[in-house]
């Protein structure tokens, strides 16, 4: 878990959002349990509430299930589900943008390739 919240973006979307990160990056793996409601309150000083919405929000899309009496864990498709939607996610944020400001530029799709080969190649 991170240390701290940040203060401009709710509480559960963070929740939610720092289990999906422990998933893709391997985590968290299918089957695994996730800490509690009650374990992100207390180690946040937040209400369980907030916490369980966004738990309860990975419930809805698949991510997580819930064992009665034992708590919540990782569906086996939960890392393929998350992919596939940070994907879209990431194509309607950064691609479709990206995309119209070439376009405004007058450049096509090899101008934008070849933009990314010269970062490839880019030694820091």
């Amino acid at each position: 878990m991170k240390n701290t919240l940040d203060d401009n973006k709710p509480i559960f979307l963070q929740i939610k959002e720092q289990i999906e990160d422990s998933i893709i990056n391997g985590e968290f793996n299918p089957e695994d349990k996730v800490p509690s409601t009650n374990e992100f309150a207390s180690f946040y000083k937040i209400n369980p509430a907030t916490a369980g919405k966004g738990i309860n929000e990975l419930v809805a899309e698949g991510i997580l299930y819930k064992r009665r009496g034992v708590g919540m864990f990782v569906t086996e498709e939960a890392r393929d589900i998350l992919i596939e939607s940070r994907r879209k996610l990431f194509y309607e944020k950064f691609m479709l943008p990206l995309k119209k400001e070439a376009e405004k530029l007058g450049m096509n799709r090899e101008d934008l390739i070849q933009m990314m080969r010269r970062d490839d190649n880019h030694e820091d």
